[in-house]
């Protein structure tokens, strides 16, 4: 991979959907998951501040690489240049993007009844 890939990275996270940009991304490290490495946010010498991207950025300060399960993610495309990160609600009646189900598990004996 080139040094200058840039990845807008789109995933289900607590309801809501990220999207995200980050120099590299990978799927071998850990069993399922997509690692997301170098996390870029704009940059803070612009006089307006999106707040939604600012809540990212504080979100993720600190986050040398996040984990994210493979039934989580809606899309990955390699992109010229940065867009504005951002969160927004996936539970939308007019919006067409569905979360995967997920089995959890409720009883507490180990059986799937």
């Amino acid at each position: 991979m080139s040094e200058n890939n840039i990845y807008k990275v789109i995933f289900h996270n607590q309801g809501k959907i990220y999207e995200v940009y980050a120099k590299s991304v990978h799927h071998d490290a850990m069993f399922g998951f997509i690692e997301i490495e170098e996390f870029i946010f704009g940059e803070k010498t612009t006089v307006v501040v999106d707040p939604t991207e600012e809540s990212l950025k504080s979100e993720f300060e600190g986050v040398e690489r996040s984990f994210v399960p493979m039934h989580s993610i809606i899309r990955i495309d390699e992109v010229k240049k940065q867009g504005i990160a951002k969160i927004t609600e996936g539970s939308s009646k007019d919006g067409n993007v569905m979360p995967f189900p997920v089995y959890t598990k409720t009883g507490g004996d180990g059986d799937l009844n």
